[in-house]
């Protein structure tokens, strides 16, 4: 089959079986992760098979982020995919199941595991962009409302003399996890994505930074230079 063809049929099991999902972990969402994913794979030598299913698979479970076992759920994704796999597409090759486990494994920031293969790299690259840029910057206050934290801290909301709580206030999430993502990133097209997301995020911070001095039509530059994106090194 073609990935048209895989895609169809993927949908079509997620129309029927899929009732789970918060906003940021919808089908739209693994749509984004596998549209993102096909452009980071251009021209690389992977299977766009593997990456389509661990693309629309990876967060079959995905427990809230206060819960204790948040960080298993990509191994929980990973069997319950296993067992799908198995059970409703027959016509898979056996052959790309643990492949696939290992891409739905990986991709996750809690869950601390390293990516063995391009196919994981880019999978994992291709989810944590949906962190960033404008996608990034609406989930970060929707889960943190859905969690009721706040904006942030109105008294030092850039954490300058008090430790960062990301689980009080959003705005500290932007410092905690989403500007070192691009740092995190597996392959060269996913960082140079990521540090052009991470700006737009370091934007918004400069522009908030300002309104709440009082400035409504400015950008605070200093929050612009402390956290601008620093050089990183290359990768291989």
């Amino acid at each position: 089959m073609d990935l048209t063809a895989w895609q169809q049929d993927i949908e079509h099991w997620f129309a029927k079986h899929y009732t789970g999902g918060d906003a940021s972990h919808d089908i739209a969402h693994f749509r984004r992760v596998w549209h993102c994913a096909r452009q980071i794979a251009d021209g690389q030598p992977v299977s766009l098979t593997v990456i389509l299913f661990a693309s629309y698979f990876h967060d079959l479970v995905s427990l809230p982020k206060n819960h204790p076992d948040r960080a298993r759920s990509s191994q929980l994704s990973a069997q319950q995919t296993l067992s799908i796999l198995s059970r409703d597409f027959p016509r898979f090759p056996a052959e790309h199941h643990a492949a696939v486990a290992h891409a739905i494994e990986a991709h996750s920031f809690s869950a601390q595991i390293t990516p063995q293969t391009l196919e994981a790299k880019i999978v994992q690259d291709a989810d944590r962009l949906e962190a960033l840029g404008a996608i990034g910057l609406a989930r970060v206050f929707a889960v943190s409302g859905a969690m009721n934290a706040a904006l942030f801290d109105a008294n030092d909301p850039f954490a300058d003399r008090r430790a960062l709580d990301d689980k009080a206030y959003a705005l500290d999430h932007f410092q905690t996890k989403l500007l070192r993502l691009p740092a995190t990133m597996q392959t060269v097209k996913g960082r140079e994505m990521a540090q052009r997301n991470a700006d737009f995020l370091v934007h918004f911070m400069a522009k908030l930074s300002a309104e709440l001095a009082g400035d409504p039509d400015s950008l605070d530059v200093d929050i612009i230079r402390r956290f601008a994106a620093q050089d990183l090194p290359k990768l291989c």
